[in-house]
């Protein structure tokens, strides 16, 4: 059974799983599900369509489920999707997805999201992701599996963080960042592989050791005006060429050549349904 603390308000409708706990001064909507064995510590609101998952523990001031900031939301159903075993920090922000992007806002299992991130509307984040304190990320991004954020970055819209990456605190990250490699500076751009990252989690070495020379040749060895998106083709080829058969290099090589089909370095913002504005590399991929 549910242990609700009787300060708390918990409307009628609402889902809650065996062992939930719901501390002091919580608000739970009618349309929310929360998980067996979620724990909502205390001063949370859980609001609109929302459906946590299992084990996930969120501590004090966080208001998951608001209703998008964008201007174009004109209060359709849409939703907050959150997996299994996540840590969500004190002040905490997320909300609902839009129809224009989907209609759901999706949050996956074993991150660590901390004080005072904001995951805005239609956002995508993949498992086991960390966002350190105070990362926004604007509406439509999307953060793939294992990614790590740094504090205080912010993330424009229709971004995509690769997996396995390393954003540095303090960026302000514009367009997307390849899977394994970290990103960081003023401006931001690709420092070198998140060599850290992939020897914890078991990566092969010779793989380590394939991205590093990836690196060199698509981003080391040149000059800083010429890492924009579009001087990234010229070396793709070679490196699938060379590294033909790495799974990680097939998966970096792709995501760099989604990126060139983007719009300002952004693969998913060649895709919004209210943009005029598509690259012709993304119009000929749509076919």
């Amino acid at each position: 059974m549910p242990d609700i603390h009787p300060s708390s308000v918990v409307e009628d409708g609402a889902r809650l799983g065996g062992g939930v706990s719901v501390g002091p001064f919580c608000y739970v909507a009618r349309d929310v599900s929360l998980g067996e064995g979620t724990r909502l510590v205390s001063h949370v609101s859980v609001v609109g369509n929302t459906t946590v998952g299992k084990r996930n523990v969120i501590w004090p001031n966080a208001v998951i489920g608001g209703q998008p900031q964008d201007l174009k939301h004109q209060g359709e159903p849409t939703s907050l999707v959150i997996g299994d075993d996540n840590d969500i920090r004190e002040g905490v922000t997320m909300h609902v997805g839009t129809v224009n992007g989907g209609g759901v806002t999706r949050v996956g299992s074993g991150c660590l999201i901390m004080v005072g991130c904001h995951v805005a509307h239609d956002c995508h984040v993949g498992d086991h992701a960390i966002l350190a304190n105070a990362v926004g990320l604007s509406g439509h991004v999307r953060v793939e599996d294992h990614a790590r954020i740094g504090g205080q970055v912010g993330i424009h819209h229709f971004v995509t963080v690769g997996q396995f990456s390393f954003v540095g605190g303090l960026c302000r990250i514009l367009q997307d960042v390849p899977p394994f490699m970290i990103v960081d500076g003023t401006p931001a751009r690709v420092r070198g592989v998140n060599t850290v990252g992939l020897t914890r989690n078991g990566f092969d070495p010779q793989s380590i050791e394939n991205l590093k020379r990836c690196y060199r040749i698509l981003f080391r060895d040149q000059q800083p005006e010429a890492q924009s998106v579009g001087n990234l083709s010229d070396n793709l080829a070679e490196v699938e060429d060379r590294f033909r058969g790495d799974e990680c290099v097939a998966i970096l090589t792709q995501f760099l050549r989604n990126k060139l089909i983007g719009v300002f370095g952004r693969y998913e913002e060649a895709h919004r349904d209210d943009d005029r504005f598509h690259s012709p590399g993304a119009k000929q991929a749509q076919g």
